[in-house]
């Protein structure tokens, strides 16, 4: 039986694709690990939303986006002598979500007010969501300004993704009969 501990990182230290050793809190690591943060609440909302047979198609796109992320989050790892070893995430990945995100925004009543939070736990698992990859796309920008190994489509993806979480809440605000509540300043 292989042991899923190798301790090897010990010393708080870990491998990136292609072997290079960094410190576990290296931009990098921070980036990927945000990532993988998204994913599991990517997977926390799809486990509410399942058993609802109304909301199919958002489960079939969080599960694209589950799988998504795993590639983005592989991407994020890599370092010196692991260039060209994983493909990109493709431009098509990018489109795609924006497509998707233009569908969700024509479900929706326009608005020029920020959105609170809050009115259902899947709303609010969606701006959690949001926010999280908000996070991600910080540290993967922090990662690439410094490593340069970040690609612009993976850049990209994690920016409409935010805003497709934002709109998923919008419309499951709706769907759910909750009041949405804009900011009054």
């Amino acid at each position: 039986m292989t042991k899923i501990y190798t301790r090897t990182g010990d010393m708080g230290t870990t491998s990136l694709v292609g072997g290079e050793r960094v410190s576990k809190t290296d931009e990098r690591v921070e980036a990927y690990g945000t990532v993988d943060e998204l994913g599991s609440f990517v997977a926390y909302l799809s486990d509410h939303l399942r058993g609802d047979g109304s909301v199919c198609e958002y489960l079939d796109d969080l599960t694209r986006i589950g799988s998504r992320l795993m590639s983005v989050a592989a991407l994020l790892a890599v370092g010196r002598g692991g260039e060209g070893k994983l493909p990109d995430i493709p431009s098509e990945a990018v489109a795609g979500l924006e497509q998707r995100i233009d569908q969700l925004q024509e479900r929706v009543p326009p608005i020029t007010k920020f959105t609170i939070p809050g009115g259902h736990r899947i709303v609010s698992l969606c701006h959690v969501c949001r926010t999280i990859c908000r996070r991600a796309e910080r540290a993967s920008l922090r990662a690439a300004a410094l490593h340069a190994t970040v690609s612009a489509n993976t850049l990209a993806y994690l920016n409409r993704l935010s805003d497709y979480f934002y709109l998923l809440g919008r419309v499951l605000t709706e769907h759910y009969h909750v009041e949405e509540t804009l900011w009054q300043p």
